[in-house]
């Protein structure tokens, strides 16, 4: 499964943001990574501020750039405002949901368990981090799998409440995804109409 296992920290700190979870080290040197990294930077050009909020969504969800240009692909074909309609797909994916729920501390950890098959969709385990969850299906954890410390640590005292667009079950240890989130309630920092226009050049 193909995914980028190069150095975290340079990466938040290229972007300001803690792109993969809670980064200690951004508190300490919040600025650009290299030499000149504190430095005043020149100003960008128009494409790669474009490029930059490309990367910075595809390390987001952790998706490579093959399979990012095709859910893009995907999102101009389909009705309604192509870069909200790519946001809608990133977010449907079963590891970002599986993170969404509080299953997993972040993504890449959230893609492990799906891997690992700790996770269920609609009581059947799906090891396929890229899976795209539709309206109405059940994700959860694997019955034998809810023993787990590391699970359920992370969904202790958890705010289930963050995301409308889903709907916990404590007993079950699962959530249904009720439908796609609008734009206002994701709270990725990402200006999608950018990467539209990266695409259309």
């Amino acid at each position: 499964m193909a995914r980028y296992i190069g150095p975290k920290s340079k990466i938040a700190r290229r972007f300001g943001q803690p792109i993969f979870g809670a980064d200690k080290v951004l508190s300490r040197r919040n600025f650009p990574p290299g030499q000149h990294g504190n430095n005043r930077r020149r100003k960008q050009s128009e494409y790669a501020v474009m490029l930059a909020e490309k990367q910075k969504a595809k390390y987001t969800y952790g998706v490579l750039e093959r399979q990012f240009r095709n859910m893009f692909e995907k999102a101009a074909k389909a009705e309604g405002i192509t870069g909200e309609v790519l946001l809608q797909n990133l977010e449907s994916r079963l590891d970002n949901i599986v993170f969404r729920l509080g299953i997993a501390p972040t993504r890449a950890a959230a893609r492990q368990l799906v891997s690992h098959k700790h996770i269920v969709v609609d009581g059947n385990v799906v090891n396929i981090p890229s899976y795209s969850v539709k309206p109405g299906q059940v994700v959860g954890v694997r019955e034998k799998s809810k023993s787990l410390e590391v699970i359920q640590d992370r969904l202790a005292g958890f705010d289930h409440s963050k995301y409308p667009w889903l709907e916990w079950d404590e007993d079950t240890k699962s959530g249904k995804y009720l439908h796609k989130p609008e734009r206002a309630d994701i709270p990725e920092e990402i200006k999608e109409q950018l990467i539209v226009e990266l695409y259309s050049k």
